[in-house]
C-alpha cells in the first residue's frame, strides 16, 4: 500500500533546493529528491521516499507486514540521471567486532560528506565496485573513517551504498568497515548544524524530526549504531580523528574505548557522568581530535609511538582534518591523513596492497608514497 502526499514550499526555500540539487536523478520532469527512508513500528515497515515534480514535494508511503521484510527492494537514486540501484535489508544487524587480522588489500576513504559522484568515482575507478554497484574488490577491505554524512545533497544515497556494499563484499571474502566520525555522531546526538536543508523538510513532509530519521525506529539509525567509533586492522589503527595524550594515558583497549561510546551515540543531553564517556565525546576524543596537525599541543613523535606502542600497530590512519591536496603521510609512515576535498575535486583514497601504501585517485590512478 501507498500514499501520496503533496506539499507545496515557499518559492525561496524551492529554489535553495533546486540550485543544489539540480544534478540528481530525474524520470521525465518528476524526480527522486530522496530516500528511501525506512521506519518501522511494531508491526510494520514504512518505505518513504520523496519526489520534486515542478517544484512541487510529495511523499510515496510504502507500507509492509515485518514478515514481508526480506521482500522488500529499495530504490536508490544516484547522481546520474535515470541511474538507480536496489537494496534489500539486511536480514539481522549487530554490533561489529573491533580487531580485525591482516588483509592484503585495504582502500581507505574517509570525509565524503554527501558526495555521491566522488564516492561512486573513486570506487569504480579503483575497481572497488563495478558500473552496477556490485562488488568487484574480492576478498579486499574498504575502510571508511567517517563524515560521510552533512552538508552534501546525497547523504542518503552514499548511506544505503556503503549498506548495500556490506552483504556484497561479505559474500565475496571482502569486508566494509564504516568507522563513525564526529558528523556521523551528530546527526545522531541531535547536533545538526551542518545538515542540508532538504533533509529538514524530508521530515517535515514525513510528519517526524530529523533526529527520528536516524532513531532507534529506523533501518539506517539501527545500523548506525552497529558501527564502531576505532577499530584495528592487522597493523593498522583507524579512527576519524585520532588519539589524544589523555587518551593515551588513560590506556584503554580498542574494544573498551567502542563498548563505553556504543550507548551514547544519541545522546542528546551531553551530560556524561563517566569521566571516560566525557573524555570519548569531547575535544580530546577520537571522533574529534585534531592535535595530530595542529594546535598549540601539536602531537610529536614520542605521543605517536606510545599509541603505536600500546595498540601493537605500526601505522595509524585518520581522516577529520584536511592538511593537503592528497593523501598524507606523516611522521615516516606512522601517520597517514585521508581527509581531502572531494568537493573541490581533490578526491582520493588510501590503498594498501602487500605493505605497500598507494594514493590512489579519482581517476584510477595509483602513486606509490609509503613501502
Amino acid at each position: 500500500m501507498n500514499r501520496t502526499i503533496p506539499v507545496f514550499w515557499p518559492v525561496l526555500f524551492v529554489g535553495l533546493i533546486l540550485t543544489d540539487t539540480s544534478k540528481m536523478t530525474v524520470s521525465g520532469s518528476k524526480k527522486q529528491f530522496d530516500g528511501p527512508i525506512v521506519m518501522y513500528d511494531k508491526n510494520n515497515i514504512y518505505v518513504n521516499y520523496v519526489f520534486e515534480e515542478n517544484g512541487t514535494y510529495s511523499l510515496q508511503r510504502d507500507s509492509f507486514s515485518l514478515a514481508h521484510k526480506e521482500d522488500i527492494k529499495l530504490k536508490v537514486a544516484t547522481d546520474k540521471e535515470n541511474k538507480f540501484f536496489e537494496v534489500q535489508l539486511q536480514k539481522k544487524l549487530k554490533n561489529e567486532k573491533t580487531d580485525y587480522s591482516d588483509v592484503d588489500k585495504l582502500f581507505v576513504v574517509s570525509d565524503i560528506e554527501g558526495d555521491f559522484k566522488a564516492f561512486r568515482q573513486l570506487l569504480q575507478r579503483n575497481a572497488i565496485i563495478d558500473d552496477q554497484y556490485n562488488w568487484i574488490f574480492g576478498e579486499g577491505h574498504l575502510v571508511l573513517t567517517g563524515d560521510f554524512f552533512d552538508r552534501g545533497t546525497m547523504v542518503t544515497e552514499v548511506l544505503w551504498l556503503i549498506y548495500s556494499l556490506e552483504e556484497k563484499a561479505k559474500a565475496a571474502g571482502g569486508y566494509v568497515h564504516f568507522v563513525l566520525g564526529n558528523h556521523e555522531i551528530m546527526n545522531l546526538n541531535n547536533d545538526l548544524r551542518y545538515v542540508h536543508s532538504k533533509y529538514m523538510m524530508g521530515a517535515s513532509l514525513m510528519n517526524e524530526t530529523y533526529l527520528n530519521l536516524y532513531g532507534e525506529h529506523s533501518e539506517l539509525g539501527r545500523w548506525l549504531r552497529t558501527k564502531n567509533i576505532t577499530e584495528k586492522i592487522g597493523k593498522i589503527l583507524f579512527m576519524h580523528a585520532g588519539i589524544s595524550a589523555l587518551l593515551n594515558s588513560m590506556e584503554m583497549s580498542v574494544s573498551r574505548i567502542n563498548k563505553i561510546a556504543r550507548p551514547f551515540y544519541s545522546d542528546t543531553t551531553y551530560d556524561y557522568k563517566n569521566v571516560e564517556v566525557e573524555l570519548l565525546y569531547s575535544d580530546l576524543g577520537p571522533f574529534w581530535y585534531r592535535g595530530y596537525y595542529y594546535g598549540t599541543n601539536k602531537a610529536g613523535r614520542s605521543q605517536i609511538d606510545s599509541t603505536l606502542s600500546y595498540y601493537k600497530v605500526k601505522h595509524i590512519a585518520t581522516g577529520h582534518t584536511v592538511v593537503a591536496d592528497t593523501i598524507s603521510v606523516l611522521h615516516d609512515g606512522k601517520l597517514f591523513n585521508t581527509d581531502v576535498h572531494h568537493a573541490k575535486g581533490h578526491s582520493e583514497g588510501l590503498l594498501i596492497e602487500n605493505g605497500k601504501f598507494f594514493r590512489a585517485t579519482s581517476l584510477g590512478e595509483k602513486f606509490l608514497i609509503y613501502e
